[in-house]
């Protein structure tokens, strides 16, 4: 229930703007709810005056059998569908069947319904499509406002977000929003009871954590990319495509975008989560300037350029690139790591990649026990090599 009250209420007009479901007026001064409202709480926040409050239901008066389907919030960047929103489909459609619901996808963004084609061959059953100019670029106040109101018009049981940095600060938002609890960064979900059972690594990796969310709805995650299979494509897939009518005011922002600064050479080139190739320096790469080697190969190899803790830590290479439990989980066609030794922390990052290959001067080495191909030797050496071998043969092809 939302309430405004008439002596705080100045009738500013904010509210209004606010409201990305146009379901507030003016009226004599005074800020009136329509039929239209859905709770999302975008009015609560621009109100400067706090005349306006929500009261939602108590844990004891939410009928659980009126929220049905396993939900993805699907990731555009770039002017293409992020991987991970395929991998997280995948994962929905098998959650779904284990609970006789149905895998949806909702997407959100500036004419956006042009994808709705590759969800629906995925086997996404319904498609939630807001479209708005003003949804274009990622703003948290408007995306969040947008996302909470959808959620609590069309009741899902379970919302899946990637865990990108868009889906990390996003899903954070809905769900303080909206009360509920929410597990991030999970590596596996499963079905429990008819509860979903999500599992993310604790205490820095050193043990996996099982948590469940008995007591709210919709139940939400995020999820690392790269640790589910995507749904495969089918044929003859035919989603119900539904239409949501949203009106997105960008005036009314607290925090507003000026200017897209892109960062240095490793962060413009390939994001290591959406490679196919990836070449990996650590510590045994002995100091940045090393790293030259690294992104010489990388570039011979059209491949994105990755990192082990430890290089990051020691401020070689920005932490976007980390690869390993508290970095990025990849799964790329070849993975070759440079001089790192092999952590357990580290290998949970990129132990699924198809082919690995491993150089690294220590025979001993934990890392030549997962790589398919070993060079022992040093990567100063080794390395310029290997690069010129491939220049040559890319030249002569």
């Amino acid at each position: 229930m939302i309430i405004v009250d008439k002596k705080k209420c100045t009738g500013c007009g904010l509210c209004e703007k606010a409201c990305p479901f146009g379901a507030i007026t003016i009226v004599e001064k005074i800020a009136v709810i329509g039929d239209k409202c859905t709770l999302c709480g975008a009015c609560v926040d621009q109100c400067n005056v706090g005349a306006i409050t929500i009261q939602r239901k108590k844990i004891e008066e939410i009928d659980f059998s009126k929220y049905q389907d396993v939900w993805v919030v699907a990731e555009i960047k770039d002017g293409k569908v992020r991987n991970v929103s395929f991998e997280l489909l995948g994962k929905a459609r098998e959650l779904a069947d284990i609970i006789y619901q149905r895998a949806c996808v909702l997407l959100l963004g500036d004419n956006v319904k042009r994808f709705s084609q590759e969800f629906s061959k995925r086997g996404a059953y319904k498609i939630y499509v807001a479209e708005h100019e003003a949804l274009r670029d990622y703003h948290t106040e408007t995306y969040s406002s947008v996302i909470t109101g959808i959620i609590s018009k069309y009741n899902p049981n379970i919302v899946l977000y990637p865990a990108t940095i868009n889906g990390r600060d996003l899903a954070p938002r809905v769900a303080a929003t909206l009360e509920l609890g929410l597990t991030a960064d999970c590596t596996g979900l499963s079905i429990r009871d008819g509860l979903l059972l999500q599992t993310r690594p604790a205490f820095g990796g050193n043990i996996m954590a099982d948590i469940i969310c008995p007591a709210t709805r919709p139940q939400m995650a995020t999820v690392r990319p790269n640790v589910m299979e995507m749904a495969p494509i089918q044929a003859g897939n035919n989603a119900e495509i539904i239409e949501v009518p949203v009106n997105v005011d960008l005036q009314g922002l607290k925090v507003k975008t000026k200017e897209v600064i892109r960062g240095n050479a490793f962060e413009c080139g390939i994001p290591v989560c959406e490679a196919d190739t990836i070449v990996s320096g650590g510590r045994g790469v002995g100091n940045k300037e090393n790293f030259k080697l690294i992104e010489d190969l990388a570039n011979v190899l059209n491949a994105a350029v990755g990192a082990s803790r430890a290089a990051v830590d020691l401020g070689w290479i920005p932490k976007s690139q980390q690869v390993g439990q508290s970095g990025n989980t990849v799964s790329p066609k070849i993975y070759i790591a440079c001089g790192i030794s092999g952590t357990i922390q580290h290998l949970v990052g990129m132990k699924s990649s198809d082919i690995i290959i491993a150089i690294n001067k220590d025979p001993e080495a934990a890392i030549f026990n997962v790589a398919n191909y070993g060079i022992v030797g040093d990567l100063c050496e080794v390395i310029p090599i290997l690069t010129k071998a491939l220049k040559e043969k890319l030249k002569n092809d």
